[in-house]
């Protein structure tokens, strides 16, 4: 099956203030956001035409922005209403939504506090990340090489596209290992997440466990996971969780807004079953986003 280029597709992106067409929303090859990476984005679903959490999406973008040192060039109740425009545009109901801000190419230099912050918005059909098959038997991860960096030597709480380049490396490297994802440790050898999307274990008792966020995203789809659970009166215990725990856990699954909910059936050479906790928590996630 060929790829349909996204450069190359109809539709409008929200550019800067206004809907042009979709392949004429472009930026500069000399774009600071290009080469120095200085560019954050937020990544949201959209079920029946609305947006998941977009005001909390678009909170986590402001604060992406200002560690990344520059501010979103718009208020928030703005950037509702662009995204809102975008879906009409491309008449999205049920998607994907992309806002990201970048630095323009006004200096290319490592300094650049004088560069322009550009601001678009896309959004495309897109259906759930794994096929329904796939996912409720579980997916298989690998175990990166690379690692989480530490608070001190990387904006880590900030969705900033540089984060992502060890992500997409660990990515392919499970891929042709014959994994669909894999599992990064940070830098203290603690389980961390996979390469998009946070994870939770299950152990014997029916406890969940998730990793402390400490070095990386505490995803909305992961708060909102957890909320769930405790709803459902599931204890849920945020803790620094080590790669040999994984053999005395039973059940584990990913989150993240294109992940959702996933299970996983195996990690490396730990194996699990996806069973009723799995089961409630991707039931209970999909009553959330898919009111009646």
């Amino acid at each position: 099956m060929s790829l349909v280029p996204f450069d190359d597709r109809d539709g409008e992106i929200w550019l800067n203030g206004e809907l042009v067409p979709w392949r004429s929303a472009k930026t500069h090859t000399l774009s600071h956001g290009l080469h120095y990476a200085s560019l954050v984005f937020e990544g949201e679903r959209v079920y029946g035409g609305k947006i998941f959490k977009g005001k909390e999406h678009t909170k986590r973008l402001r604060i992406s922005c200002n560690i990344l040192d520059f501010d979103l060039p718009v208020m928030d109740e703005q950037l509702e209403l662009a995204k809102q425009k975008v879906l009409h545009a491309n008449k999205i109901t049920d998607g994907y939504v992309r806002a990201f801000c970048w630095r323009g190419s006004e200096m290319m230099a490592v300094s650049a506090q004088k560069t322009s912050i550009n601001l678009a918005i896309a959004a495309w059909e897109w259906p759930s990340y794994f096929d329904p098959v796939t996912k409720m038997a579980g997916i298989s991860l690998g175990i990166a090489d690379w690692k989480r960096p530490s608070p001190e030597s990387a904006p880590v709480h900030a969705k900033a596209a540089g984060l992502y380049m060890i992500c997409t490396l660990s990515k392919h490297r499970a891929e042709q290992q014959g994994f669909q994802d894999a599992l990064m440790l940070d830098y203290r050898g603690y389980v961390a997440e996979a390469t998009g999307a946070n994870v939770f274990f299950v152990d014997k008792k029916g406890t969940l466990h998730t990793p402390t966020a400490d070095c990386f995203l505490n995803g909305i789809t992961r708060q909102t996971v957890i909320s769930l659970a405790k709803s459902m009166e599931i204890e849920v215990v945020e803790r620094h969780i080590m790669p040999q725990e994984l053999a005395s856990m039973k059940e584990c699954f990913l989150t993240g807004t294109a992940a959702e909910v996933t299970p996983v059936s195996r990690i490396g050479d730990h194996e699990f079953v996806p069973s009723e906790i799995c089961r409630q928590m991707v039931e209970g996630y999909s009553s959330i986003v898919n009111p009646a």
